[in-house]
């Protein structure tokens, strides 16, 4: 296990230092386009130039942003925080979707002011130039940062690099306003001005919104919760692998539980060889931790057990809402019978375990029932 934390430091370093190193990049090139842009705006009185200059300015402030959030991030857990402080990343993402935002209002301000009251525009080649050169290195610049968020799984970068590659397209806009104008003196710079702002206004709520969802806990891939259960169920004994539930501290920080269904005849020291069997092979596989194991167990003895399984599958499953059956466990001696149901979010729990109590239960008079209702999660 000590061998294991030593790798989990080293890529956290690693990925750190790549995270660190990216943005950097980004913002050692926003400020030059930033300070080109300004210029050319100021030279050309184009109020579009000038807010794409703005852009880049607030786009090497976002990467200030993500520098201090991946340092923040990669703090060594404490008493405090045993998990790390993984999740601070999420903040420094939330903090550059409002500069973003920020950004893209500040923007349409200035826009309708310029379409009240217009200033003619006179660009130079100078200008053109400048802008043509920024739409280049956006371009360059958009694909090296994305590219490095999907392989460091830093949603700032990508957020950032996704930002940067839009930049290259509004520039573009910005140019062609200025060709028009210099073709025929049509002034479209203000109105293009509007439209650069709605795409920045659009970019930083989907940003907020992503990382709203990633602060509350959203549903993990069925990809990668299907590969999970997968590779449990692969190891001999293990009929069966249900209520995954993942749990994430910050980027590259998953935890999970799992429930097994086992056969009743399995010993505890067998359950215990098999659990810490899964968890290694799991973690390797997959870079997810299993904090717990829970265990279901499974009739094997006789075949009125297994007839009566299939009797409650068919009435519980007739449901539209009872998405699963698993745990299913009979006592034909102390007439007990239990299991779970995973249930949809389009009725109430405890209506659900209402209705299936009295069906079941109609069924098997003779019966305790115990039915545990589990989210679709």
């Amino acid at each position: 296990m000590q061998k294991e934390n030593k790798s989990i430091d080293t890529l956290a370093k690693s990925r750190e230092k790549a995270i660190v190193k990216t943005s950097v990049t980004g913002i050692i090139t926003n400020v030059f386009l930033a300070g080109f842009k300004a210029a050319a705006g100021i030279v050309s009185n184009s109020i579009a130039v000038t807010l794409d200059a703005v852009n880049n300015l607030s786009d090497a402030l976002s990467s200030v942003v993500t520098v201090i959030g991946a340092k923040l991030g990669a703090k060594q857990p404490d008493k405090k925080h045993p998990l790390g402080y993984g999740r601070i990343e999420y903040l420094s993402s939330m903090i550059v979707a409002a500069i973003v935002l920020y950004a893209g209002i500040t923007s349409a301000v200035e826009s309708v002011k310029k379409i009240i009251s217009p200033v003619k525009a006179d660009y130079g080649t100078v200008s053109l130039v400048i802008i043509s050169v920024a739409i280049a290195v956006k371009l360059i610049l958009g694909q090296y940062v994305k590219r490095q968020g999907k392989k460091h799984n830093s949603g700032a970068l990508v957020a950032s690099g996704s930002d940067a590659l839009f930049d290259a397209v509004l520039s573009a806009s910005v140019l062609a306003s200025a060709v028009v104008y210099l073709k025929w003196q049509v002034s479209l710079e203000a109105y293009v001005g509007v439209v650069i702002s709605a795409f920045i206004i659009k970019a930083g709520i989907e940003m907020m919104v992503e990382t709203v969802n990633d602060i509350l806990g959203k549903r993990a891939e069925k990809e990668d919760t299907d590969r999970i259960k997968e590779l449990i169920c692969e190891e001999p004994g293990v009929l069966g692998a249900y209520d995954l539930i993942t749990f994430n501290y910050g980027p590259n920080k998953n935890y999970a539980s799992v429930h097994l269904e086992l056969p009743d005849t399995m010993s505890v020291d067998a359950v215990d060889e098999l659990t810490r069997r899964i968890q290694t092979k799991i973690y390797l596989e997959t870079g997810v931790i299993l904090t717990g194991i829970g265990v279901y167990s499974y009739n094997t003895s006789d075949d009125e057990s297994a007839k009566m399984r299939n009797a409650v599958r068919e009435a519980v499953l007739s449901h539209d809402w009872a998405l699963e059956v698993h745990g299913f466990y009979v006592d034909t001696k102390n007439k007990t019978m239990r299991f779970d149901v995973v249930i949809s979010f389009d009725i109430e729990r405890a209506e659900a375990v209402g209705i299936l109590t009295k069906e079941i239960g109609d069924i098997f008079p003779a019966y305790s029932l115990q039915v545990v209702p589990d989210i679709d999660a």
